[in-house]
């Protein structure tokens, strides 16, 4: 079944509008292309203030957690840093679905 690699971000209010620009016209789409995603999906938590999830989804686990440790993916963390460091908090997970119905 299908694996997502998850990023959770928590966004200084005073940036929210910049960083969702920012993550849909730029982040979203070069990431895409770079991990190899299958897709992507992004928004903004109902329950939390200011939580942004993305989700990028690969066809398992192995492949999201190849993702996930790459040298890909820490050029898009620094890249990520120069722009919202200090006023972004992120943490990432990887999940592979075990049923679906």
């Amino acid at each position: 079944m299908s694996a997502y690699l998850i990023v959770r971000a928590e966004v200084d209010p005073s940036v929210r509008e910049g960083f969702d620009t920012w993550y849909q016209n730029e982040h979203l789409p070069d990431a895409v292309k770079a991990f190899k995603a299958l897709s992507a999906k992004r928004g903004w938590s109902e329950v939390e203030d200011n939580v942004h999830i993305a989700f990028y989804e690969f066809p398992d686990a192995n492949t999201a957690n190849n993702i996930a440790s790459s040298d890909t993916i820490k050029e898009f963390i620094k890249e990520f840093d120069r722009h919202w460091e200090g006023k972004v908090t992120r943490s990432r997970d990887v999940v592979e679905f075990s049923q679906k119905i």
